[in-house]
């Protein structure tokens, strides 16, 4: 007993303090678990819709490019069937006719797949398409900066560098 306060028992509840009803406390601790649990199942499903969109986007980049070993392989053939027609002159003939349809149908085949021709003769000096080897004066016409030779074609695999072209620049003053 308090000697100051007689009245005073510590085992005696406040009157003036609210009395927690047990029942209550279990409604207020199970209330509290069903919020952490809503917030941790939203948690889980938004890292579920991220997961589905990444595999979707690695899905379909890996379907614009899955042909990209095989279409990089066959650069050397189109290299050669360009080098052809140019061997084969301007002339109408029946190799030269052959040549040209043969090059149409791989291009068109190619292009199907997502392959797209670089032949910058007479662009701009683009450095993210382009690989200049060396530089020239700027013939008359020519712009400086312009493309004035290409000795390889290049190459894009849906807007994607599959290879550069080789190219001669104008020299810039």
């Amino acid at each position: 007993m308090n000697q100051e306060n007689p009245d005073f028992n510590p085992e005696t509840p406040d009157p003036a303090a609210p009395e927690l009803d047990p029942a209550q406390q279990q409604i207020d601790a199970l209330q509290s678990e069903l919020a952490a649990l809503k917030a941790e199942s939203l948690r889980e499903r938004a890292d579920l819709d991220n997961q589905r969109k990444r595999v979707a986007r690695d899905i379909e980049q890996a379907r614009k490019f899955a042909n990209e070993k095989l279409l990089g392989e066959l650069l050397p053939v189109f290299d050669s069937l360009d080098a052809g027609l140019n061997a084969a002159g301007a002339e109408p003939s029946p190799l030269r006719e052959g040549l040209e349809l043969t090059y149409k149908q791989l291009l068109k085949v190619a292009g199907d797949n997502g392959l797209t021709l670089l032949d910058p003769s007479g662009e701009t000096f683009n450095p993210e398409h382009h690989q200049a080897i060396s530089q020239v004066d700027a013939p008359a016409g020519v712009a400086p900066g312009a493309v004035v030779t290409v000795f390889q074609k290049g190459y894009l695999l849906n807007e994607r560098l599959l290879r550069p072209a080789l190219v001669v620049v104008a020299r810039v003053d």
